[in-house]
């Protein structure tokens, strides 16, 4: 599975490069410059990611870091027209071959860009998970078939509460959620959260893991979610909030998207379709304004098990 998330990446970034020299070539320096700024944003985080969540080798992370510092040497030439010892578009053809091959051992590096790749970019405000092949470049197929995504994130989930006499748990499977714009969300993730009617949270908040399919507008999480107090413990006036949060690459930070919420009154078994409401998450449920008018929902299966 790495190996295959590890190709779709490259050939993301291949795909994005390509573009970026075509601009270039074509004298559409802004947008060109924008292209390869991605492309370092992307390639320096994925280079910064913990061993054991990486796609990457230690030696593939160091091309990467090279790569991005190539990059960056041809946006400062196309910013700067009178630089000495320019970054040519000519040699950025060397570092798509490169790039293309990085899968590969032993590969010599075309530049001496050490000092340049060493260095490192603000780490992103976002949860300790593996940064996945970008969904957002999923919308270039068929949005009408599956697109699987990796798997490899565990996210902060809890176990299942010990059963005690005369009390019932809840578990809820969040299945999926539609979102128009589904295909643009980087590694979208859900929070869930019980609060009282002041907002105040009344359980530990767990994170889903990373989506794990898109299919057309949804979203596939299908993952249990076991809620951290019985349900005779909550209190009627609370509610489970769902919030969708994505990675912005350019920002380098994690967003609320959307969010949901379950109110006691609707805690039943069985599935559920949940409407989705504007950011940001209003706790106290005060102001309450829906995302869209087009029939996109979280849907959710609720499990109860009484002791």
């Amino acid at each position: 599975v790495g190996k295959i998330n590890a190709d779709a990446t490259i050939m993301m970034w291949l795909g994005t490069l390509k573009k970026g020299m075509d601009l270039d070539s074509w004298g559409q320096l802004v947008e060109a410059i924008n292209a390869y700024e991605r492309l370092v944003e992307e390639m320096m985080h994925e280079a910064q990611q913990p061993k054991m969540l990486s796609l990457f080798s230690d030696d593939q992370k160091i091309t990467l870091r090279k790569n991005a510092a190539c990059l960056e040497l041809r946006i400062k030439s196309l910013q700067s027209p009178d630089l000495e010892n320019a970054f040519l578009l000519e040699q950025l053809e060397q570092i798509y071959l490169v790039l293309q091959n990085i899968m590969l051992p032993c590969q010599d590096f075309p530049f001496d860009v050490t000092p340049l790749s060493a260095k490192k970019l603000p780490k992103p405000k976002a949860p300790k998970k593996l940064d996945s092949p970008r969904i957002s470049e999923f919308n270039f197929c068929d949005c009408s078939n599956s697109v699987s995504l990796p798997m490899y994130c565990s996210g902060t989930l809890l176990p299942r509460l010990k059963p005690k006499h005369g009390r019932t748990l809840l578990t809820i499977k969040i299945v999926n959620m539609g979102l128009k714009d589904a295909a643009l969300c980087v590694d979208p993730y859900i929070t869930i959260t019980v609060r009282d009617v002041c907002g105040t949270e009344l359980t530990t908040s767990q994170d889903t893991p990373f989506a794990v399919n898109l299919e057309g507008t949804y979203l596939i999480f299908q993952v249990d979610v076991e809620i951290q107090l019985p349900v005779e413990d909550i209190p009627t006036d609370a509610a489970i909030f769902f919030e969708l949060k994505h990675y912005k690459p350019l920002k380098r930070l994690t967003s609320t998207k959307c969010f949901a919420l379950l109110e006691m009154d609707e805690i039943r078994p069985g599935a559920a379709i949940i409407e989705l409401y504007k950011k940001p998450t209003d706790y106290r449920r005060k102001k309450l304004q829906l995302l869209t008018k087009k029939p996109l929902y979280l849907h959710i299966h609720q499990t109860l098990l009484h002791t």
